[in-house]
């Protein structure tokens, strides 16, 4: 081998290291790309599952919200205010005409009044 022909292989040789190692610093930023976006897209991705959760979350409340005014409604109802008011009606009825009818019979037939003492301790 000539000296001319170790010098151009020694250079190929030295051209084709620098070529891997050019290609596999570029390997290794693509492997350290390809980890940060998956990093990337699992926060993403977790960010969305979080999202959707408080629109649920949102929904259900003001479902709940809604169902709350109808219970509240039903609980006050003029139907329910109807029953109590001629509740109130018959029983304050019902009171007054035993109390007017006591009030006749003690009227009609009142109790004796005690003989004045005067007429028993005149003097003799």
């Amino acid at each position: 081998m000539s000296a001319s022909q170790s010098d151009s292989e020694e250079t190929n040789f030295d051209q084709s290291l620098e070529k891997l190692e050019r290609s596999l610093f570029s390997l290794k930023d693509r492997y350290a790309q390809v980890q940060r976006d998956q990093q990337r897209k699992a926060a993403l991705e977790t960010q969305k599952e979080s999202a959707k959760l408080k629109t649920e979350l949102r929904e259900i409340e003001q479902q709940l919200e809604e169902l709350e005014i109808n219970l509240e409604s039903r609980l006050f109802s003029w139907s329910g205010l109807r029953e109590i008011f001629w509740l109130a009606v018959r029983f304050g009825g019902l009171g007054i005409a035993i109390g007017w009818s006591l009030a006749l019979v003690t009227l009609k037939d009142p109790a004796p009044t005690p003989s004045t003492p005067s007429s028993l301790s005149s003097p003799k």
